[in-house]
């Protein structure tokens, strides 16, 4: 990564920008860097060829998915022994 530093800068001699954000008087000094960004990777979409991703896409039954889960994932029997019925 390249990066320039200026060092012992008096905040009036920035940009008027710079100096809105620093809040300093004129005559404090600091230092400016100055860095190249790296370019963020791009973000590649989410693509699959597999014929059973999205299978029950289309399944007007289960509406609410969430729910449907959780019906399927509950135990047959509760604690005492007696069979649950959903």
């Amino acid at each position: 990564m390249n990066a320039v530093v200026f060092e012992h800068v008096p905040v009036a001699e920035l940009p008027e920008k710079w100096r809105a954000k620093l809040a300093k008087t004129g005559d404090t000094l600091v230092t400016v860097r100055i860095e190249e960004e790296t370019p963020a990777a791009p973000v590649e979409a989410f693509v699959t060829d597999d014929p059973a991703f999205g299978i029950w896409r289309d399944r007007e039954d289960i509406a609410d998915v969430a729910a449907h889960v959780r019906k399927i994932r509950q135990p047959r029997y509760t604690r005492d022994g007696s069979r649950n019925e959903t």
